[in-house]
């Protein structure tokens, strides 16, 4: 099923406000509408649809005058799919971004941002890209699930803050790294708690069991929709365990233009069969690494962690490079000279900053 909600053209909207300023000033309308300009998405379309999945049909004959028949014989459920909110702007000049999410998060991630700014799909909305901000299967709006999982009422905030590299939480307080980019004032650590989302399909507290080849078909069949709706291929944008469903998904589709992995939880070897994959299409990828991992407290089982996670983005981007026609690179943030970042990028204060430097390698590199 696929939800539009059809927008006001944007000669509609000038007819409209000529109408209505007809008695007024010319001169002071005209500086009305500049002066909001720039403040302004216009869009062309928007609108949901689901893709991929499947459909479980339970045995027997279902019988419609005993619907409330607790077995559910001969009944269907659509499951494991991908939902997909998309906006594409009024110029829509530059390849589609497909949005993917990590542990514990949905699309609002990209959206907004803890202290409310806009967030990156606003911003690549503005540079002219179509966006397509994915809740992944069993999470969020696609919570429909062919495996049952138990929803944690654990209190682990901290355990995910620590993990985040947002900073040290100590006596009840956060305590957020030096110079760090992360929004840590109390409403926006309410803000970003709260964005946490269960996985209707998972047991395990730690993501143990993901699975990441539902994520991957699903966002595969998501990828291939695009290309049927739009006949590009799609810049894929990955964050965290999501980066891993990013990686498979060049397995089931050749629609992808690049695939722009930020902190990724790990990258392909080069003997598996999604290095090959993304070397047989020839697909350009960057990475993109924060602060505090080099830095990071030695105390703290993360920052080993993460620089382990990133070593694999460097042995990913040298062997792919040696694949002829390819394309990779790591960014490594603070030495671009960009400090302060922490395992949510897109969320710190200088999100627009990182937005801008993909987006130069975007336009560089991706044609």
């Amino acid at each position: 099923m696929n939800t539009k909600i059809k927008l006001v053209t944007t000669a509609a909207i000038a007819s409209i406000l000529l109408a209505a300023c007809s008695t007024t000033n010319s001169n002071n309308s005209s500086k009305a509408a500049t002066s909001s300009d720039s403040k302004v998405i216009r869009l062309a379309d928007q609108g949901i649809f689901s893709a991929g999945g499947e459909v479980k049909t339970s045995p027997g004959t279902f019988n419609p005058s005993d619907q409330w028949e607790e077995s559910g014989a001969g009944q269907t459920s659509h499951v494991d799919h991908a939902n997909v909110l998309f906006q594409i702007p009024e110029k829509d000049s530059e390849l589609p971004m497909v949005f993917l999410h990590g542990y514990g998060q949905s699309r609002m991630g990209w959206q907004t941002t803890p202290d409310g700014r806009d967030g990156w799909s606003d911003y690549f909305l503005k540079q002219g890209h179509s966006v397509y901000l994915v809740d992944q299967p069993r999470r969020g709006e696609a919570g429909q699930t062919s495996v049952a999982g138990d929803i944690s009422t654990k209190t682990l905030d901290q355990r995910w803050y620590t993990q985040f590299r947002i900073g040290r939480w100590e006596n009840g307080q956060s305590e957020a790294y030096k110079d760090s980019q992360f929004p840590n004032d109390e409403e926006s650590l309410n803000q970003f708690f709260r964005q946490m989302t269960p996985d209707t399909g998972m047991k395990s507290d730690m993501g143990a069991d993901y699975d990441n080849e539902v994520v991957a078909k699903a966002l595969a069949k998501t990828i291939d929709e695009v290309y049927k709706r739009t006949g590009k291929k799609s810049i894929v944008v990955t964050h965290s365990q999501g980066g891993a469903a990013g990686w498979t998904a060049a397995r089931y589709t050749d629609h992808i233009g690049a695939i722009v992995a930020i902190e990724p939880g790990g990258a392909p070897t080069a003997d598996s069969e999604e290095f090959k994959a993304i070397a047989k299409q020839k697909i350009p990828v960057t990475f993109y690494y924060g602060d505090y991992i080099d830095n990071g407290d030695k105390d703290i089982p993360a920052t080993a962690m993460w620089q382990g996670m990133r070593q694999t983005a460097y042995d990913f981007v040298e062997a792919l490079n040696k694949e002829k026609g390819n394309k990779g690179v790591v960014v490594d943030l603070p030495k671009e000279g960009i400090k302060g970042n922490t395992h949510f990028i897109f969320q710190d204060k200088n999100s627009d900053q990182v937005a801008e430097h993909v987006e130069k390698w975007l336009k560089e590199t991706v044609k």
